[in-house]
């Protein structure tokens, strides 16, 4: 849908600005403060663009250059109002875990910050687009974005003239560079954490989960997680451990290690077999039950980075969960998660965390279909993260308007 009519936002237009006021408080301005609900109504109100010249025009309230001066070059500090959001949807929402997911913003020309032809979710291939990662609270019923991050590619990082007359006219930070994406997301827990907020767990897909330094990050600082990997990902059984060789008269003592090869996930799975399988129903939804066959085991991932990290701490590679979903009449599971959950986790939590991914790529649909997340035509980095913001406050209060009247928000 494409938002909501004038008369339902006429009914909640009360609470949407004391919402605004509240998230909107560190801007330091009235003119910018008003700006701000300005776009908010912009953003909720139905039509198909949520560009600011359409939402200018519909709103018939303010002119579209001092609402695309706000949006793109107005010099306020969008993270204080990411603070106040996140603070306030994560209390009004308990969160059971948090997602990490990234998307695409399909552009023309290059001169769009960040922008060059990379894989784009939003259309199904490859495509001349921006990324934007985001960190997400969820629940069975809801979420909302806590932070953004732009993921620059390397090639905006070229020493060439060309490069950096593209990064200035985008006003692209000097301290920003190319980040993997995971490396991005480890700096918004870092963020986070600053606000002293931090994830129940952790939920991620295969492109963050297969990295070994993601995952290293991750447990240095204590997260939590359920994350999907490859199934060709290397491990230990849970009862192998490091030996020492005979020592030699002569010559380095010998250390520790792993003399068994490691096998994947795949074979620790189909050597556990299917009667190891349980059928469980993992979400009662709009589509009836949701049910699926899923074993967990204990293994010791072993790929390059966790023997590294193991080699490093004088320690034994780490004991973490294996959970596979094996469906009746397949040779082998389909998919494949590791967690660092505690060892008497139950087998039913485990799916249940590792599934709760779904509400995120519902919530995106609504970020784009309804609230425009994708249709800003800016192309500097300030004015780009102040859309994603922007977007993300609308969103967060449709979801507490969702708290209070079920009813009343459903047509955005």
């Amino acid at each position: 849908m494409g938002g909501i009519t004038p008369a339902e936002l006429a009914a909640i237009r009360d609470r949407l600005e004391a919402f605004a006021d509240e998230v909107f408080a560190s801007l330091p301005r009235a003119d910018q403060r008003a700006r701000g609900q300005c776009y908010l109504r912009g953003l909720l109100l139905e039509g198909r663009r949520k560009s600011v010249e359409p939402m200018a025009a519909r709103l018939g309230e303010v002119h579209y250059q001092a609402l695309h001066h706000f949006v793109a070059a107005s010099p306020w500090d969008w993270r204080p109002v990411r603070r106040r959001l996140a603070e306030r949807l994560i209390a009004a929402l308990a969160p059971t875990a948090w997602v990490v997911d990234d998307t695409g913003f399909p552009k023309d020309g290059t001169c769009s910050v960040g922008v060059q032809r990379q894989y784009c979710g939003t259309l199904g291939k490859r495509a001349n687009c921006q990324l934007g990662v985001s960190v997400n609270a969820v629940t069975g019923q809801a979420s909302c974005p806590l932070d953004w991050r732009l993921f620059v590619p390397e090639s905006w990082d070229d020493d060439t003239p060309a490069t950096k007359q593209r990064r200035a006219a985008c006003h692209l930070p000097e301290r920003v560079h190319h980040r993997p994406k995971w490396q991005l997301v480890l700096d918004m827990l870092d963020e986070l954490g600053g606000w002293e907020l931090s994830p129940p767990v952790l939920l991620a897909d295969c492109g963050y989960g297969e990295v070994g330094e993601f995952r290293g990050g991750l447990d240095a600082r204590g997260v939590p997680y359920v994350v999907e990997v490859r199934a060709d990902t290397s491990a230990h059984p849970e009862q192998v451990h490091p030996t020492i060789a005979p020592s030699k008269p002569r010559g380095r003592r010998p250390r520790p290690r792993y003399h068994d090869k490691p096998c994947s996930l795949t074979e620790l799975a189909m050597a556990a077999g299917q009667q190891a399988c349980v059928e469980l129903v993992w979400r009662r939804g709009s589509k009836g039950l949701q049910r699926g066959r899923f074993l967990a085991l204990r293994v010791r991932p072993a790929g390059v980075t966790p023997r590294r990290l193991a080699r490093a701490a004088g320690e034994e590679l780490p004991v973490r969960w294996l959970l596979a979903e094996w469906p009746r009449g397949k040779a082998e599971p389909t998919k494949c998660w590791l967690a660092n959950l505690p060892e008497p986790t139950p087998l039913v939590e485990l799916v249940r965390l590792a599934r709760l991914r779904w509400r995120v790529e519902q919530d995106y649909r609504e970020l784009k279909g309804a609230l425009g997340l994708d249709h800003f035509e800016g192309r500097g980095f300030p004015g780009w993260h102040h859309h994603v913001t922007l977007v993300s406050v609308a969103h967060g209060f449709l979801t507490l308007e969702r708290l209070r009247h079920p009813k009343l928000a459903a047509s955005a």
